[in-house]
């Protein structure tokens, strides 16, 4: 069998067999501050949770996942509902969690997602709870989805030409996702979002959708796109950068810069036509903001992830279900915290991309 036709395993595609700390393990908190919230060694404190429920999606988008998708994650792995809602209860009322987002893969892919999320709700009431989708399904489930509490959504669509849809997601989806947008909207999950990952493919798409989004209602955001792909072709060299961007757009739209109104946002916002709409960019390449990082990931095995680049995890599943108490995996939260890199370190030399793509993190 060549290198090209075998199959390939978890670690081929970002889904390490062994890479997270044992219970009872923990990473050393020495020199950390007694206080109860997440802080981390360079004093930056996490109050936006990222709660990624699934490996699954129904798309393959190129820069996230292989054609033939992540390798599935056996169910007994995965947290279940009542899980989640505990761990989330935990962020909020014993980590200082200000902010809940589920993502995955993709979180319509659980069919138990509305039980997580009116769990949540009741669980943390108060706490703003949102989601990052692809939005294909969504215009069935975004009324029971709004029911259950959630307060709004985040789509990540890259084009609005169905060709380039279709040759980027492997699936020939959009006219689901426009749908899902629209139930969406009409369900009140607002401010809804669309995310845009910035590539050499779409560049010339950019002020189209930028349009699209500005007649739809939508706020958009454009993403510099990261070495975070399960293929690992990313390439420094090949990146559409921010400045490329605004280059592009600025030839048909009138843009000021306004900057962050919240240090920890990721993206700096512009004025578009003199406003009131904005169009974002994340620059997490060329403009990187992980000195105001506030964000704290929770993996779909219940693993703790304090950086998207880091492949040190901190297992809570397995505390949790071996018996120990809220205090306990707190305890365990905060010492994976305490240990956070400075930054993801993408332009330094020697920089070496995650094991994990975006797909089996969770955004």
């Amino acid at each position: 069998m060549t290198t090209a036709t075998r199959a390939r395993t978890a670690v081929d595609v970002g889904i390490p067999t062994v890479r997270s700390a044992s219970a009872g393990a923990a990473p050393s908190t020495e020199g950390r501050p007694d206080v109860p919230e997440l802080v981390d060694g360079f004093g930056r404190i996490a109050r936006d949770l990222r709660v990624s429920i699934t490996e699954k999606c129904s798309l393959r988008c190129t820069y996230c996942m292989p054609a033939e998708g992540l390798p599935a994650i056996p169910s007994q792995q995965l947290l279940t509902a009542d899980e989640i809602v505990r761990l989330v209860g935990i962020a909020v009322h014993r980590l200082g969690v200000r902010e809940v987002r589920f993502t995955g893969g993709e979180p319509l892919m659980r069919r138990d997602l509305e039980t997580i999320v009116a769990g949540c709700t009741a669980a943390v009431p108060g706490i703003p709870l949102s989601m990052t989708s692809n939005a294909v399904g969504l215009e069935h489930r975004a009324d029971a989805l709004a029911r259950a509490g959630l307060s709004r959504i985040n789509v990540s669509l890259d084009t609005v030409d169905r060709r380039h849809f279709a040759e980027l997601t492997r699936r020939d989806r959009l006219d689901s996702v426009l749908a899902g947008i629209r139930a969406a909207q009409a369900a009140g999950l607002a401010p809804l979002k669309i995310n845009a990952v910035l590539m050499a493919e779409t560049l010339d798409g950019a002020a189209d959708l930028l349009q699209w989004c500005l007649d739809s209602g939508c706020a958009l955001r454009f993403i510099e796109q990261m070495p975070l792909d399960a293929d690992h072709e990313w390439a420094r060299e090949r990146m559409v950068d921010a400045q490329t961007l605004l280059d592009v757009l600025g030839a048909r739209f009138d843009l000021r810069e306004v900057g962050r109104e919240d240090p920890s946002a990721p993206a700096e916002e512009w004025l578009v036509n003199g406003g009131p709409a904005t169009v974002g960019i994340i620059a997490s390449v060329t403009r990187s903001f992980c000195a105001d990082c506030d964000r704290t990931r929770l993996t779909a095995e219940g693993t703790v992830r304090s950086c998207l680049f880091s492949d040190r995890e901190v297992d809570l599943r397995a505390a949790l279900r071996g018996g120990a108490d809220d205090e306990e995996l707190a305890q365990l939260w905060r010492a994976a915290m305490w240990n956070k890199w400075a930054g993801h370190g993408i332009n330094a030399a020697g920089f070496v991309p995650p094991q994990r793509s975006m797909g089996a993190i969770g955004g």
